[in-house]
């Protein structure tokens, strides 16, 4: 009866063990995987030539420094991890400007992606960028 009971204890407390590992995982993968790192390089139009730009993650949003001039604010993101890479996702918005959706990639101390820019009355146009870690 105490073999039973052992092995019963010791299940349970693997599941238990697996479940939190699972639930760091998930909130690693998730919104604020790149909380507190900034990234300085530059963005332009896609064939054309770029501007400075920064790009900040802190408290589970992302901003895009050179955006706010326009009225683009911070935004939550989503961010899925593998390995040594992230990539994220998010979506700002101007009230006058409309919107900008933004993909990325995180390898290697770089931080590269597109943003497109949508607005009513006008077709939407790709932006491109790469930036670096800042430490």
């Amino acid at each position: 009866m105490k073999k039973v009971y052992a092995a019963g204890v010791i299940y349970v407390l693997i599941f238990f063990v697996l479940s939190v590992l699972s639930i760091s995982m998930l909130e690693a993968a998730g919104e604020g995987a790149l909380d507190g790192k900034t990234f300085t390089g530059t963005m332009g139009e896609t064939g054309k030539a770029g501007d400075k730009e920064e790009l900040v993650f802190k408290d589970g949003k992302f901003t895009s420094v050179a955006c706010q001039e326009y009225g683009f604010g911070a935004a939550p993101y989503t961010a899925t991890v593998s390995g040594d890479t992230a990539t994220f996702e998010a979506e700002t918005v101007s009230e006058k400007e409309g919107k900008m959706h933004w993909t990325g990639t995180f390898e290697g101390g770089e931080l590269s992606g597109t943003a497109v820019w949508t607005k009513e009355g006008q077709a939407p146009i790709e932006y491109w960028y790469k930036t670096t870690l800042q430490k």
